[in-house]
C-alpha cells in the first residue's frame, strides 16, 4: 500500500473514533417509553450532584443524596400506556434542588 492511502485511512479511522451517537430525537408528543423516563430521572438527579444510593427499575425508584437533601424519583407506567415520574426531597436544605432535578429531567426528556 502507498504511504498516502495508509494514511488517508488512519485519518479516516481517527475520524470516526471521535463521532458520538446520541440516537434519533424523540418524536413530538410521542408517549415517552419507561425505560427512558427511568434512565433520565436518574441521570437528572446525577446532574444536580446528587449521589444516587439505590437504584430500582423494576420497582421504579431512584433515591440520590446530597449535602443532606434526599430526593427519590418515583416512576410508574399508567394504565394509558403513559409513564408518570414525580420526585420529592427530604431535608430540604437547598429549597432549589427539586425544581432544577424536575428541569433536568424535562431536558433529557427533550421538553
Amino acid at each position: 500500500m502507498k504511504p498516502t492511502r495508509i494514511a488517508l485511512i488512519a485519518a479516516a479511522m481517527l475520524a470516526l473514533a471521535g463521532c458520538t451517537y446520541y440516537g434519533y430525537p424523540p418524536t413530538a408528543g410521542a408517549p415517552a417509553s419507561y425505560d427512558r423516563s427511568f434512565y433520565a430521572a436518574a441521570d437528572a438527579m446525577r446532574d444536580q450532584g446528587l449521589a444516587i444510593t439505590s437504584q430500582d427499575a423494576m420497582a421504579g425508584t431512584v433515591v440520590g443524596r446530597k449535602d443532606g437533601d434526599t430526593v427519590t424519583a418515583s416512576v410508574r407506567q399508567q394504565g394509558d400506556g403513559s409513564v408518570r415520574v414525580e420526585f420529592n426531597a427530604t431535608g430540604a436544605r437547598d429549597s432549589g434542588l427539586i425544581e432544577r432535578v424536575s428541569r433536568s429531567y424535562d431536558r433529557r426528556m427533550g421538553r
